[in-house]
């Protein structure tokens, strides 16, 4: 994500006021065949019911919501098990967007498993993409990812921001991050633009970043204090979703173009830094002073989130047989997180749209297997996770 924006956990004012414009989350998917058996365990435990937008089911063809949890998908009655993967939507021929609007939280949590009952497979008819999770790992970005985008219609700081909206950073010094962003940030979401195009403008808007915060000299002792400050959050659903991979002792790889000191320091306070956990991100280097003095090579920006960074490939080598991957971002950058992974045999997508949702959604939909709108939370991932690190648990929620 961008490394630093104007004012006090604010965003210019286009984008504000979309913020403010939130509707319900959703759930979007151009391929649903691909992910069909974990999107049925989804709807069991979000207690909801899935939605066809287009295709053959218009809304008027739709029954009324139902009281009662519906375990089937809604248009679909007398379709209780979904087509083998056919590249198409789900049971349509026609390009139709398949949209689960999904509850803020989950009505009923997922009952804990035991630590290590992990299954060979996602389910015997699990479709070729996505059937052998027997030995997975999590890959994320943090900013806007894990942390939320937006809480009670303003815009939540990601961990450049929480620097420069703190007291350790000078006026002067945010008048000119503010600057920066205005400058790059237009070319950083550029859909015209290609990425080598991008790319030296996002070194060079990190670089003169981080110039301008070593001026600062910021003292280590002040970064706990900083993030307590801060309002930053993490999308509800966290402690599930760290306390899950924890205890079933799935790695958890964290890439990061923001700035690891406080991002770290931010899962600390929350109480979910386990040993489980690798990040890989733009650390501080302090002085004998304990002032900051630079920036530990090398440099990651929004772009080269991939084996090139130093760090991720001697990490990934350590981890092979665990070849299954769910990946989760909010930027297409992101998608190019697990490229350092050996011997990958299935990855599961799933991306965050946080903004300029209209603009964007074609391509997202195009990249990740999983598209979420408007949800400020984690609770499709764990959901997700519950179905692959706990089978047995299907029965239990088809029959509450």
């Amino acid at each position: 994500m961008a490394p630093a924006h104007c004012g006090r956990g604010a965003w210019p004012s286009r984008t504000t006021s979309s913020v403010r414009a939130l509707r319900a989350p959703t759930v979007r998917m151009r391929r649903p065949g691909r992910v069909h058996e974990l999107v049925r365990a989804l709807r069991r435990a979000g207690g909801g019911c899935l939605q066809v937008r287009g295709g053959v089911c218009s809304d008027a063809a739709r029954p009324k919501r139902p009281r009662t949890p519906c375990l089937r998908p809604r248009g679909l009655i007398g379709h209780p098990t979904p087509p083998q993967d056919t590249g198409i939507p789900w049971v349509f021929s026609s390009p139709a967007l398949l949209c689960t609007p999904l509850p803020r939280a989950v009505s009923q949590p997922p009952r804990p498993c035991p630590p290590g009952r992990v299954p060979q497979a996602v389910s015997p008819q699990a479709p070729r993409g996505h059937r052998a999770l027997s030995l997975p790992q999590v890959v994320s970005d943090f900013d806007l990812t894990l942390s939320k985008f937006s809480h009670g219609g303003k815009r939540c700081p990601s961990s450049y921001n929480i620097l420069d909206n703190s007291k350790v950073v000078s006026k002067e010094c945010r008048t000119q991050l503010t600057a920066l962003f205005n400058h790059y940030y237009p070319i950083e979401t550029d859909p015209q633009r290609p990425v080598e195009e991008k790319v030296p403008h996002m070194v060079e808007w990190w670089a003169r970043v981080h110039k301008l915060l070593c001026g600062q000299r910021i003292p280590r002792l002040q970064i706990a204090e900083v993030v307590r400050e801060s309002g930053t959050m993490l999308r509800g659903g966290y402690e599930t979703f760290f306390d899950t991979l924890h205890r079933h002792n799935i790695p958890l790889f964290i890439f990061s173009a923001g700035v690891g000191d406080i991002l770290e320091e931010v899962i600390r306070q929350r109480d979910v830094l386990h040993p489980n956990i690798h990040i890989v991100s733009n650390y501080m280097d302090f002085g004998g002073d304990g002032l900051l003095q630079g920036f530990k090579a090398p440099l990651i920006h929004i772009f080269n989130k991939n084996s090139s960074a130093g760090g991720s490939a001697s990490y990934f080598q350590q981890l092979q047989g665990r070849t299954n991957i769910l990946l989760l971002g909010d930027s297409l950058g992101d998608l190019s997180m697990a490229d350092g992974v050996p011997g990958v045999q299935d990855i599961l997508k799933v991306g965050f749209l946080n903004d300029q949702v209209e603009e964007h959604r074609e391509r997202y939909l195009d990249s990740y297997d999983v598209v979420l709108e408007s949800d400020e939370t984690l609770d499709v991932v764990n959901g997700l996770l519950q179905h692959i690190l706990c089978p047995g648990d299907r029965e239990h929620a088809q029959g509450s």
